[in-house]
């Protein structure tokens, strides 16, 4: 985000994809041996690549879009779309190039990046709404006034304000 009039650069804030990954691995971890059990290994193997794929998309997006803001705000939604389509037409490329009996469950794997596209939408969302970020540049915080000097004599020093009546 560029601040207006001093050209100061305010760096993009990308914590939550360190949150993001971490809660993303915690679940994958168990939940890949649960679909591994239940459903089979190809569907573990299903559920690690659908975190992945999930993690890295998620990943590329908030470099892209704080890259695009660092120059220029007016950047950032066309970054976010692109990305986005961009994004939607790799998971189809992907999704459509593994075999149907192949060594990964696609069903698995499709509905694996479905929930970790809400997860990521959740840990986002969160992360937006527990910071402070401001639409506007904040104002200065008020400076402290330093004190008078002690008086030596003579005439005593004007008051800082006038006097009220009253």
């Amino acid at each position: 985000m560029t601040v207006t009039g001093t050209e100061q650069q305010v760096p993009w804030d990308l914590s939550f994809l360190r949150v993001g990954t971490a809660v993303t691995a915690a679940l994958t971890a168990v939940a890949a041996p649960v679909a591994g059990l239940l459903a089979g290994w190809d569907a573990a193997v299903a559920v690690l690549l659908g975190a992945a794929v999930v993690t890295f998309f998620f990943a590329l997006s908030g470099l892209v879009i704080a890259w695009a803001g660092k120059h220029g705000d007016a950047f950032t939604l066309p970054a976010a779309l692109g990305s986005f389509f961009v994004k939607i037409l790799v998971l189809a490329a992907v999704l459509q190039s593994l075999p149907a009996d192949g060594w990964v469950d696609r069903r698995t794997l499709a509905w694996t990046v479905v929930a970790g596209a809400l997860l990521w939408s959740v840990v986002q969302q969160r992360w937006v709404w527990t910071r402070r970020l401001y639409y506007v540049t904040p104002p200065a915080p008020p400076r402290a006034r330093t004190p008078a000097p002690p008086s030596t004599g003579g005439t005593p020093p004007p008051p800082e304000s006038p006097a009220t009546r009253g």
